[in-house]
């Protein structure tokens, strides 16, 4: 979202912000205008598979949507856009602007939603409820003709084809791939631990399921300690703890991911958003996912033939050590995932998010009175 409106400001467009100020304001600066919408607390939830995608909706999606219908009205209400960009799971947004008669788009960070893994049965009519929750939450009539996770008029989905092969896709969806931009709050790093004579693995489950891992870290630190004569490993700990670490390994709480993704020889993760921002660098993984999300997006890449997945709890110290192997080693991972490298890069990323977005600003017409 902050790379989409970085290109929409440079490009002379008025970008109002709408969310959590102490979070927001320091990633768009002084100047840029925040509507606040506060900040709550939400239950960590522990739960996998369909358990999981309740707790999900239940525990954080239609609370959140409660807490924030009525900031994000006043922000449209108050600043009369053009269009409102909202996150998938940001459902206030479209709901707001479905009642305000203003044009909206959906940006689909992640592709659960797109393409649900076939495991999760039932995701469907579970779904199907929520949002006529969502629906009746906001005020709209029962059977009201909108999906708060897809707009009528424009769905950027941030992945490319070779992802996606097969999937049926709403209609007005965009393609973008990676949608990257600047970062302010972008940590440091010790780059003069980095040894640039051996190829570099970097090791990182995020920062929201460290405690769902088990001994993960552990195991993937035996792998990387064996391969130290070849391979520097740098652990992004994110409050996880490891007592096994390779001598010589980097390890930080948090990394600046995209300078260190270039220099990459191959990445382990949980398929989160660092797997979409590997692939734009052409990066082969290792991915344990861990949430419905995640899996989603570890069955696309490794499909693809850019990655292996493993599962998180279960691989072996013998499982990891083979895939990790594999994806430095064997030439096929790399090669597919710089095709999908060149695919993200041929959709535009920002700057095709942004171009879509201000066309439907300057041409949609509107479905309803704007307050």
């Amino acid at each position: 979202m902050l790379a989409v409106g970085q290109e929409l400001v440079h490009s002379g467009h008025d970008v109002i912000w709408c969310g959590p100020e102490k979070v927001l304001r320091p990633l768009v600066g002084p100047d840029a205008v925040v509507h606040p919408t506060g900040v709550r607390a939400y239950r960590r939830y522990d739960e996998t598979g369909m358990a999981g995608l309740r707790a999900l909706w239940d525990g954080y999606l239609l609370p959140f949507t409660r807490f924030t219908l009525s900031a994000v009205d006043a922000a449209v209400a108050e600043h009369r856009p053009d269009v409102v960009v909202t996150e998938q799971y940001a459902f206030a947004g479209g709901v707001v602007a479905h009642r305000r008669g203003v044009p909206w788009v959906s940006l689909c960070t992640g592709t659960l939603e797109l393409t649900p893994p076939a495991e999760l049965a039932g995701f469907d009519e579970f779904v199907a409820d929520r949002v006529a929750q969502v629906r009746e939450m906001a005020g709209l009539p029962a059977g009201a003709p909108v999906d708060p996770r897809f707009s009528p008029y424009l769905v950027l989905a941030l992945t490319s084809p070779a992802l996606l092969t097969g999937a049926d896709l709403p209609s007005r969806c965009v393609l973008t791939g990676a949608v990257l931009g600047s970062r302010p709050n972008a940590p440091d790093f010790p780059w003069h631990a980095w040894d640039s004579s051996r190829r570099h693995v970097l090791v990182t489950v995020g920062t929201l399921v460290g405690h769902m891992i088990g001994d993960f870290y552990d195991r993937a630190a035996t792998v990387l300690s064996a391969l130290s004569d070849d391979v520097q490993a740098v652990f992004v700990t994110s409050g996880v703890a490891a007592d096994s670490f390779p001598a010589d390994a980097i390890v930080a709480e948090l990394v600046p991911m995209l300078d260190l993704l270039p220099r990459l020889d191959a990445l382990v993760c949980h398929a989160g958003g660092a797997a979409t921002e590997a692939l734009a660098h052409g990066v082969p993984m290792v991915l344990a996912p861990v949430r419905a999300e995640q899996v989603a997006l570890a069955h696309q890449i490794a499909a693809s033939g850019a990655g292996i997945e493993v599962p998180i709890l279960d691989a072996t110290v013998a499982e990891l050590d083979t895939a990790v192997r594999a994806v430095l080693d064997e030439p096929r991972y790399r090669q597919r995932a710089r095709h999908i490298a060149g695919e993200f890069a041929d959709a535009g990323g920002a700057s095709a998010a942004a171009t879509h977005i201000a066309a439907l600003a300057a041409g949609a017409d509107r479905v309803g009175s704007r307050g």
